[in-house]
C-alpha cells in the first residue's frame, strides 16, 4: 500500500504541477494558496494576459543582460508565481491563509536552491493578509516562512538586493 503524502508536501505538489504552465525562460514558478484545506486559488509565471511569453519571444532580457537573481524584475516580461496567484483571489478568502511555493530550474528541471519570494511579491503577500509561506527545497523537504518575519526584518529598510 502506498504512504499517504502529507498535507504540506500535497500541496507543494500542486503547486509543482501548476508551475508546469511557466513561460520563464530561466525558472517555473507555480503558487497555490489554501485556506482552510481548500484551494482558494494558483498561479504560475508568465507575461501579462495578450503579451507574448519570454517562450515565445525567445529570450529573456534580465539573462541577457547578467542581472542577478532577485534584482532589477522590472526588466521581466512576467507577472510572478504569487503575484498572480493573489490577483486571482478575494483578500477576504487570502487573510489567514497559507501560500504554497515550487521553483524550478527550467534548464535542468532541479528545485530552485535557496528558493524565495522577490521583495516586490513579499510586500503583496503581506498585504494579501497571508500568514505562512511554504517553499520546497526538494521533493520532501521544505522551509515554513512565518510572513511576520518579513515586516518584523524588512530587508528594504537596509537596501539589500536578491536572496
Amino acid at each position: 500500500m502506498m504512504e499517504r503524502r502529507d498535507k504540506v508536501n500535497y500541496y507543494l505538489d500542486l503547486a509543482k504541477m501548476v508551475s508546469q504552465r511557466s513561460t520563464c525562460l530561466r525558472r517555473h514558478y507555480g503558487a497555490v494558496i489554501v485556506k482552510n484545506d481548500e484551494v482558494i486559488s494558483t498561479g504560475y509565471v508568465g507575461a501579462p494576459r495578450g503579451r507574448k511569453n519570454c517562450t515565445d519571444v525567445g529570450e529573456c532580457i534580465r539573462q541577457k543582460m547578467a542581472i542577478p537573481r532577485g534584482e532589477r524584475y522590472e526588466l521581466c516580461r512576467s507577472v510572478h508565481a504569487e503575484t498572480n496567484a493573489i490577483i486571482s483571489a478575494s483578500r477576504d478568502k487570502m487573510i489567514g491563509s497559507a501560500m504554497y511555493l515550487t521553483g524550478v530550474e527550467a534548464d535542468t528541471g532541479e528545485y530552485v536552491k535557496n528558493s524565495c519570494s522577490c521583495s516586490m511579491c513579499k510586500r503583496q503577500i503581506i498585504n494579501a493578509g497571508i500568514e505562512t509561506v511554504y517553499v520546497r527545497d526538494t521533493e520532501d523537504e521544505y522551509r515554513v516562512i512565518p510572513v511576520q518575519s518579513w515586516i518584523d526584518e524588512d530587508e528594504s529598510l537596509e537596501g539589500t538586493f536578491g536572496y
